[in-house]
Order: C-alpha cells, then structure tokens, then sequence
C-alpha cells in the first residue's frame, strides 16, 4: 500500500512535475442526446409498472450528469406530483436505495448530508468528516456550509463545534472555514522556513508542539505545503507523514496524515479510501457510495489510475468481486471501464 505513496515522494523531490488538474477527469458527463421528459417518463414507466425495472433505473440515472438528473427530478415532479427520490425510496431497498438516492441528490446537499450523518446519534464518524474536510476546495465547504445553515438552521463551525474537542478539534474547525491559501506562487524561502518549524516542533521536540503542525497544515496552499513536504525530508531525512505518524496519535494523527496525503494526491487518499471500504469482512457501503457519486464528475479517472498503481487491481474488478446484485451494477456504470489491461 506504500508504494504509490513512495512514487508520490519521488514526484514531489521535483515539485514542477506535479501539477494542479485543470481538466474534468470524470466517467460520468453530460449525456448527449438528454432529453429530460422522455428520461422521466421512462424512469415513471419503471417505477409506476408491476414490479419495478431496476435496469432503466440504472441506465438512466447512472448515465446522466447530476445536473441532468435535477432536470429529470423537476419533470418527473410536474408530471407525477411526487419527487423522484421518494419513488425510489418506494420501490428500491437497501445499499441499491441509497445508492440511487445518492445520484439523484445535488452534489453540495449530499455532501452537507453526510456530514449531518457523520455528526447526529450516538458517537460521531470522524472518518467521514476527515475524508470529506480533508479532500475538498474551499468553493466546496463554503457551499457545503451554506446547504448546512439552509438544512439545519446553524451555522456549520456551530454545528461541529459541540462534535468535536481537543487538537483534532480546531484542526477541523480551520478546514472547515474553508479558508485554506489559494495561491498558486510558491514562496521557496516560506517553505523552508515551514518545514524547519515542523522539525523543531515535533522530530527535534520531546514532546509535540501540535498547533504549529495545524496552523501550517490547515492555512497554507497546496503548492506550498507540496513545496514544504520537500525541504521537510530535506531536513529530517523522514517524510512528514512518518514523522506524524511517530509523533502524534489518535484522530489528531489521522487528520493531519489525510491532509498530507491530499497535498500529494486527492486521487491516490480516495483511491485508499475505497479499498479500505471493501477489503476484509462486511463492505462499507456509505464510503463507497459517497466516493463513487461524489468523485464521478470530477477523478473518477484519477482514482482508478491510483487504485490500480495501489493495490494491482483495477477498481473496476474490485467492485465487481466485493458487491452484487443492481447494488453492483450501478457502481460498475458510475466507475465507467475497466483498468485490468
């Protein structure tokens, strides 16, 4: 599993080679030819029959944009009166249910949701909130916060605030003002300068200064932390995420490791993501799903070039072998081809 992780720190000893993408590197894109009342009235024609046709289901919703899905969600309303999620949660059960559910919901409002889901009952699931705060572009929180005020009436820092404590705590809380340096200029000097903080408040410390590695992991641009990571094993002889890792524990640790890891390669952390969310006994299907749906307009490309430099496997081959029945068959449509050549 380090592998790809290694080559990523090859990458970064020559920071020019790693680039920002500027391209769409979706599976799923607008669908030529869409026609939004001929789609509603065949997805109507499957729900409304004698048994529901879970293959127009599929066809339909997993081959449109999401922008084209709330085309096909609206006609479907004004012809029928109810909301397409609702029929689906009518006549679909299950992991295949929320998957679909999943499709048909705008990407900011999924998103706010399953931090909602991450963050309501007993316990929180500091897994989701990392992946998600960790992995997305300041556009993306900020209207993942404004969708959080408009579903729940607080604002988002509120609504974490009383979920999560201690260092992991304010580190979330920085990300989640979604705030983080956009600057694209990298200033050599700054990250030496970093990178010689971090040393000095961890490896060469007994003893961890934590809020200086949160104040620069969390505020700087992903240029000049990718810059920092390089002078930092100039320094230390050691990557960064090693040193965290000797350093710190808990949900602290995990936070900082994801936010490095997304500094190297958004793909490659959600590449990891998903194997770990189907690898051993019982499937993670909310990971899954929420990977697979959110990334399919933006990396899914990405991803599956990772998973398979990963693990040996293509992504493709590994949903087919850990998932069944339509469940399987929408994700095999949403991760769009095999790289097992």
């Amino acid at each position: 599993m380090a592998s790809v992780w290694d080559d990523l720190d090859l990458l970064l000893d020559s920071p020019s080679s790693v680039t920002t993408a500027t391209t769409v590197r979706g599976t799923i894109k607008d669908s030529s030819g869409f026609n939004a009342g001929e789609d509603a009235t065949a997805l109507r024609k499957a729900i409304e029959g004698i048994g529901t046709t879970e293959k127009t289901l599929i066809d339909v919703l997993a081959q449109r944009s999401n922008a084209q899905r709330q085309l096909i969600a609206k006609t479907y309303h004004e012809a029928t009166g109810r909301t397409l999620i609702d029929d689906l949660k009518g006549d679909t059960h299950g992991d295949f249910e929320d998957l679909l559910v999943a499709l048909v919901t705008p990407p900011v409002l999924y998103d706010c949701r399953e931090v909602i889901r991450a963050t309501k009952g007993a316990g929180t699931t500091d897994s989701t909130l990392i992946e998600i705060f960790a992995s997305r572009s300041n556009k993306q929180i900020k209207a993942l916060a404004e969708a959080y005020l408009a579903e729940t009436g607080k604002q988002l820092r509120d609504g974490l605030k009383s979920e999560v404590s201690g260092d992991y705590g304010k580190a979330l809380l920085i990300l989640a003002e979604g705030a983080r340096d956009e600057s694209t200029n990298v200033n050599m000097a700054k990250a030496k300068e970093d990178a010689k903080a971090l040393y000095e408040a961890g490896e060469k410390k007994w003893g961890t200064d934590e809020s200086k590695f949160i104040k620069i992991l969390c505020r700087r641009s992903v240029p000049q932390l990718r810059q920092m990571l390089v002078e930092y094993k100039s320094i230390s002889g050691k990557t960064l995420q090693q040193s965290i890792e000797g350093e710190m524990s808990g949900l602290l640790e995990e936070l900082l490791v994801a936010i490095v890891k997304c500094v190297k390669s958004v793909p490659a952390f959600l590449a990891e993501r998903l194997f770990k969310s189907m690898k051993g006994t019982g499937t993670d299907e909310a990971t899954l799903n929420r990977i697979m749906v959110s990334r399919s307009e933006i990396d899914m490309l990405d991803i599956r070039t990772e998973f398979k430099k990963l693990f040996g496997h293509s992504l493709y081959s590994f949903i087919e072998s850990e998932t069944s029945g339509d469940y399987r068959k929408t994700l095999l449509k949403i991760c769009g081809g095999d790289d097992a050549a």
